[in-house]
């Protein structure tokens, strides 16, 4: 498209509007403002426009102020409590030391939207000026109420310690990533961290471009709070009905629930038969004296499931070798022998577990270190100073629905 047709015609430039969904009300709570163009070849995006750094910034800012204070002036007559996301590239946002955006925020105060409704969603892909000057203006606007957004998160422009330093009150993830099988492995360990760092500085995930069903359980299950795509609703001209589709998330979220619960059943029930089988074969043994014997037999019990077993005393020391599966036989590493653990994750946490509760546990998937395989851990209180720890292969997980 050229650009001086659109800056000469800019009574058709106009915001098109994508609903924000949320989990805790199925409905909508917001909007994100998007710029679209009606030409003689019909409605286009302005996203082109926008990223392309050839234009002027002066003529992009003008596009873009004219497109906020129509979905401004339009947003007046919605509900007090629907919220307007508002995206700006971090270096169109530093023209004029971000004055003009708040001047024009605050115009549209005075008619009634207050300034908590609005979320600033900051791209600062290639932002070229002082990140502190940038920071000073975000926690500057943040003194009215505005909240922040960090946008672009799922791909290569995602920084957690950037993260850590903004504390903003939305993370944005794009599930977009998700597409890619290659990167879907690490995809699910950054958002891991993602969701843990949400929780640490109080914000909120918002999963953006869910475009099938299996993208909203995902979101689901994985801490979103709010919905945004194409399986959801497209973005329009007009706003839509809050309770569009109310009953339809109602149900979808039941069924995810009910999935949820059946997985959750199988990892107890699998919990429970694993304490059963070791409070037998402690029953049988009576007293553990020799840790490697009793691996030996542990490994015999468990052959089929476990692919690594040993023993640690309650600060993590390796009391025994490690008994590991290798071309379908077990072997001794004797060079894992008073290795230390305790530097874990949740490895003190769960030995105080299994001191007072006096049962196994089964840990969550995580990715094994020497194998790169994924992989669950059953940990087992063998007497007041003994813990055995059971990893169990992937194949196994794979064959017991529910695990994986």
């Amino acid at each position: 498209m050229d650009a001086l047709d659109i800056l000469t015609d800019l009574d058709n430039v106009f915001p098109y509007f994508q609903p924000i969904f949320s989990a805790d009300e199925h409905r909508v709570i917001g909007y994100e403002v998007l710029g679209r163009y009606r030409g003689p070849a019909g409605v286009v995006s302005l996203g082109p426009f926008f990223q392309d750094e050839n234009i002027p910034e002066e003529f992009r800012l003008e596009v873009d102020y004219e497109i906020l204070k129509k979905a401004l002036e339009k947003a007046l007559d919605l509900d007090k409590d629907i919220m307007l996301f508002v995206n700006r590239d971090a270096d169109m946002l530093m023209h004029n030391d971000g004055e003009q955006f708040l001047n024009t925020l605050r115009e549209y105060e005075k008619k009634g939207i207050s300034l908590d409704r609005i979320v600033l969603e900051i791209t600062e892909r290639n932002y070229k000026g002082d990140i502190d000057h940038l920071d000073h203006l975000l926690n500057y606007y943040r003194t009215y109420g505005i909240k922040l957004a960090i946008d672009k998160l799922g791909n290569e422009s995602s920084h957690l310690d950037r993260i850590g330093q903004l504390a903003p009150d939305i993370l944005k993830v794009d599930l977009i990533s998700m597409r890619s099988t290659a990167s879907a492995y690490n995809f699910n360990d950054i958002l891991y961290s993602l969701s843990m760092l949400a929780r640490k500085i109080g914000a909120s995930l918002l999963f953006e471009n869910i475009e099938m069903t299996y993208q909203l359980q995902y979101a689901w299950k994985n801490g979103g709070r709010y919905y945004q795509g194409f399986y959801l609703q497209k973005p329009a001209e007009n706003f839509t009905e809050r309770n569009l589709l109310k009953e339809k998330l109602k149900n979808e979220c039941h069924q995810f629930i009910t999935h949820e619960k059946k997985k959750l059943e199988s990892l107890y029930q699998v919990t429970l038969e694993f304490n059963e089988k070791l409070n037998d074969f402690i029953n049988k043994k009576r007293k553990i004296t020799n840790y490697e014997e009793s691996l030996e037999h542990l490994a015999q019990l468990l052959d089929g499931a476990a692919f690594r077993l040993y023993i640690c005393d309650e600060d993590g020391f390796q009391k025994s070798a490690n008994f590991f599966k290798k071309d379908g036989g077990w072997v001794l590493q004797k060079e894992y022998l008073h290795k230390n653990w305790s530097w874990r994750p949740y490895f003190l946490e769960n030995i105080m577990k299994m001191r007072i509760n006096k049962k196994g546990i089964l840990s969550d998937l995580y990715t094994d270190i020497e194998t790169g395989e994924t992989i669950r851990t059953f940990s087992f209180p063998l007497n007041a100073d003994d813990y055995l720890f059971v990893d169990l292969s992937y194949n196994y997980l794979y064959e017991h629905d529910g695990l994986l």
